[in-house]
């Protein structure tokens, strides 16, 4: 490494330090950007830099949008008595694409995982409980992963609500492997999922 050009050793630790990126697949994306014309980088970089710069985070959802309120959330044609609980943003894109889901959501931004030190103070586990507090709320759906992690947070958010409300609690089930993650399913398995929820 030491025999490469700083710039390129800089970006290739900057790739690394993502989720799923190697040190050969970091090597590769920097050489492949070393020959994009110049205006495809700047756009790249502008892109990068305005990720943060022009998003928030929905107050009463918590998904990440350009406006607060989210558009989800301020769509009045949609059911605001029904919330899905999911553990990302990107599970949002996941069931939307369905076409099948007609609600709103609640993001909790992670999984219950006591050996990553992730307890329900670090998710948004209260301000869904908050949110309940809206009497008209009929149905929570608890679409986590079904990892163990997703498992543990679904059944502890169960437990949470059945100690102070009387919303009807579903999880979405039929369709979906042990160990899977909405983000990689398929629209007809996670419309086959939310239509065979099961009351938890």
């Amino acid at each position: 490494m030491s025999t490469l050009a700083r710039p390129l050793v800089r970006l290739i630790e900057a790739f690394e330090k993502l989720p799923g990126i190697g040190p050969k697949s970091a090597q590769r994306l920097t050489f492949y950007l070393l020959h994009v014309p110049q205006v495809e980088i700047e756009k790249f970089a502008e892109a990068l830099i305005n990720l943060k710069k022009n998003t928030v985070e929905c107050s009463t959802c918590f998904n990440v949008s350009e406006t607060n309120p989210c558009s989800i959330c301020e769509d009045t044609s949609r059911d605001q008595s029904v919330i899905c609980v999911v553990e990302q943003p990107i599970d949002i894109l996941s069931l939307e694409r369905t076409g099948k889901y007609r609600g709103v959501y609640h993001v909790l931004h992670g999984a219950l995982n006591p050996l990553a030190n992730v307890g329900p103070d670090e998710i948004r586990i209260a301000q869904l409980l908050t949110r309940l507090k809206n009497t008209g709320i009929k149905e929570i759906i608890l679409a986590t992963n079904l990892s163990m992690e997703g498992e543990s947070t679904a059944m502890y958010i169960q437990k949470q609500i059945s100690n102070r409300n009387t919303v009807k609690i579903s999880r979405i089930a039929h369709g979906l492997p042990m160990g899977a993650d909405l983000e990689y399913a398929d629209e007809m398995t996670l419309s086959q999922a939310l239509e065979g929820r099961r009351e938890y």
